[in-house]
């Protein structure tokens, strides 16, 4: 279930507000200037669906962004627990970062935590199947897939060379709940 934590930036243990309705999560967000919203797939998908199956799928819900807000590109990223690679990819986005793009992701299976340092709060957003989530350009964010990554996600971008990220050197990341 997706689900909204906003704590202050000075105190890391006690929530401000919280909440799972995607209604009240959209409404917090979109104050914010984030964009949340819940997609639905026009097919079913099978087990283990090809990048290709995943991206015809939501292909209409793509080209609503892609009219909207002029993206140029997008993929299909997997994660798995038996990624060789999953600590020190998990280690690199915990880290605090910016993009000069919005950060666009959409779930199609699993879960991931966005972390977004805002106006003197941390909005934690755990997304999961159907969420998408549109992080603003310049937006001081991590991202948690926890130690068994378990996610497939819709990458979307403004420019053709994909992620880019700008660190900020702070490590208030480091303070925040985490996925197990």
């Amino acid at each position: 279930m997706s689900a909204l934590t906003i704590f202050t930036d000075s105190e890391a243990t006690t929530p401000v507000w919280q909440s799972t309705d995607a209604e009240a999560i959209r409404q917090k967000l979109n104050a914010k200037n984030v964009r949340f919203e819940r997609w639905e797939a026009d097919r079913d998908l099978g087990e283990s669906p090809t990048p290709e199956t995943v991206i015809n799928a939501y292909q209409h819900a793509i080209d609503r962004l892609v009219a909207e807000k002029g993206y140029q590109s997008w993929d299909v990223i997997s994660m798995r627990a038996d990624n060789p690679q999953k600590e020190a990819l998990r280690g690199k986005f915990l880290n605090e970062h910016t993009h000069g793009e919005d950060e666009v992701r959409f779930f199609v299976e699993g879960a991931g935590l966005f972390c977004l340092h805002l106006d003197g709060h941390i909005y934690q957003i755990l997304c999961e199947k159907n969420d998408l989530i549109s992080v603003p350009a310049g937006t001081p964010h991590w991202f948690d897939m926890g130690s068994s990554p378990h996610f497939t996600a819709i990458r979307i971008f403004d420019n053709q060379e994909g992620w880019i990220a700008n660190f900020t050197g702070d490590t208030i990341a480091d303070a925040y709940p985490r996925l197990p």
